[in-house]
């Protein structure tokens, strides 16, 4: 792997709610390696989405708040950084696809309104150039006729062409990562694969990272070298995409990847699709001991009261779980 492009410390995140404070992550650590795709995977309400909130400082204060931890990116700490400095590393080196490009793109402005306004934001660029510079963007992520493109209003694209739109304007200052919030969501399974191409080889092409938050473990077996699974606010595991997927040690992690479906047959039956019993619990009900034992066909008695600790299996591998490795 190359070196490190982004460092994140024990990072914790709390919102204040009528119910009191709670903690939306809880400490979690990873880092993010030049060139590399690290995925962030779980499903609703594990915190991904905060996690990355969190690195660019766009979460709602003063309802969230981060309590702990360091972000580090090109030898600072973005959680020191005042808002003019942070304004100036928002887009030109850390950029955001956002979940639903539907409400990301503003709807009364045409395409080229909103990718000139982010040139001019970032670039010593004059109106003209801009709009030059957008058309280029917008042939860069494969739309055909940019130019008539650049004249158009959201509504007016399909959900991929506007994917693709929200692609472009997060590319244009050429950032060294890129954060991709659940990039293929409500898109059909043709449009998800040229999406997915799309990242590949816009990420070789400017050598940029990529930080994928997702739900879908079909898209991670695509485009992520890493993985680190999340649940309830936690990292439960940590490792190389391929041997993760292959013999997974987190109980979480096994069940996600049994619950996706299987195109196999036993003799004329169909494999019944697995499933992970209950839900991710209410943060501000959270279960003692590991966030997970309600759930967990494995649990014994230290899960239900004690929090496991991370163990470090080697330098690519980490879980948190009270059982030992290869158990499951």
């Amino acid at each position: 792997m190359g070196p490190v492009e982004l460092d994140v410390r024990n990072l914790k995140v709390s919102f204040s709610t009528p119910q009191g404070n709670i903690s939306a992550v809880n400490g979690i650590s990873f880092q993010l390696h030049r060139g590399e795709t690290l995925a962030l995977v779980g499903e609703s309400g594990c915190g991904k989405t905060v996690t990355a909130l969190s690195i660019l400082r766009l979460l709602p204060e003063p309802a969230a708040k981060i309590t702990n931890g360091e972000i580090i990116f090109s030898g600072k700490n973005l959680l020191s950084l005042n808002p003019k400095e942070m304004r100036k590393i928002r887009g030109e080196e850390i950029s955001m696809i956002f979940q639903d490009p539907m409400t990301s793109l503003n709807p009364v402005l045409t395409l080229g309104d909103q990718l000139v306004e982010t040139l001019l934001q970032h670039k010593s660029l004059n109106k003209k150039e801009a709009l030059s510079k957008s058309a280029q963007l917008l042939g860069r992520v494969e739309l055909s006729s940019p130019e008539e493109k650049l004249k158009q209003y959201p509504h007016q694209l399909s959900g991929g062409m506007r994917q693709r739109v929200m692609i472009a304007m997060a590319l244009a200052c050429e950032p060294k990562i890129l954060i991709a919030d659940e990039p293929t969501t409500a898109l059909d399974v043709l449009i998800q694969a040229q999406i997915l191409d799309l990242l590949e080889s816009l990420k070789k092409e400017f050598g940029m990272s990529i930080l994928l938050i997702t739900h879908d473990l079909g898209v991670v077996t695509e485009i992520a070298e890493r993985i680190m699974v999340m649940y309830a606010g936690d990292e439960v595991e940590t490792g190389p995409t391929k041997s993760i997927l292959k013999n997974p040690n987190h109980p979480y992690t096994k069940g996600l990847i049994s619950s996706r479906p299987q195109i196999e047959m036993t003799g004329n039956k169909v494999q019944r699709l697995s499933e992970i019993p209950g839900s991710v619990p209410n943060l501000n009900q959270r279960p003692p001991g590991c966030s997970f034992h309600p759930r967990c066909k494995w649990v014994f008695d230290p899960c239900k009261t004690q929090k496991p600790v991370s163990k470090q299996l080697d330098q690519n591998f980490k879980f948190s779980c009270h059982l030992d490795p290869g158990t499951i």
